[in-house]
């Protein structure tokens, strides 16, 4: 029974991921910012679909980041990571990006993470 409800919920998961990228596109203008959450850490990617070139990444995991904060699993660990994320986008001088959550609900940690990139001057 356990292993139905993990291959259903794959399967769900995968629709949803499809449905997402068919409207969701990055472009060297406005790359696509794809963030995946695990129960520990977030892990984010600047992706230019146009090419197929990851741009930049950020995550919890990174040391830079574990030196700003201990946490890497809880809100303000995920503003602390949407503000880096956008000090590299404007170091690339990019500006405008699209913002995928993947399969995960525009709530809490992804949420914050997107609040934070747009309080940092990003614009999605």
């Amino acid at each position: 029974m356990l292993k139905n409800k993990i291959v259903a919920k794959r399967v769900r998961d995968d629709r949803l991921r499809k449905r997402i990228r068919d409207r969701v596109r990055g472009t060297p203008e406005r790359p696509r910012v794809h963030v995946f959450k695990s129960n520990t850490y977030l892990y984010t990617q600047v992706i230019n679909d146009a090419e197929g070139t990851v741009l930049l990444t950020a995550s919890t995991l990174e040391k830079a980041f574990q030196e700003r904060s201990k946490n890497g699993k809880n809100k303000k660990a995920s503003a602390l990571l949407g503000a880096m994320l956008a000090e590299r986008l404007k170091a690339k001088k990019i500006g405008r990006v699209v913002f995928d959550r993947g399969v995960y609900p525009y709530h809490g940690r992804i949420k914050t993470l997107a609040e934070a990139m747009r309080k940092a001057g990003i614009e999605f």
